[in-house]
């Protein structure tokens, strides 16, 4: 008879044993983390919003072309 794959009970070895803080994500190492992660999107989003302000400055300072009539944006 052909074993079963559909029943992978036990398959994928032991999982780490995990401090109390650590199961509960207070761990030290995953707060540090945490909060240079934070600040690397906050960081990004900072850049990206002053890169459309000055995209939509750039635009609105610019003339129109009497002949443009394609949409802005």
């Amino acid at each position: 008879m052909a074993k079963s794959r559909n029943n992978l009970l036990g398959v994928g070895g032991q999982r780490k044993k995990l401090s109390r803080a650590d199961q509960q994500g207070e761990g030290p190492a995953r707060n540090a983390d945490r909060k240079t992660v934070a600040d690397q999107k906050q960081e990004l989003l900072r850049k990206m919003r002053e890169r459309a302000r000055s995209a939509e400055s750039a635009r609105s300072e610019q003339p129109a072309a009497e002949g443009d009539t394609a949409p802005q944006g």
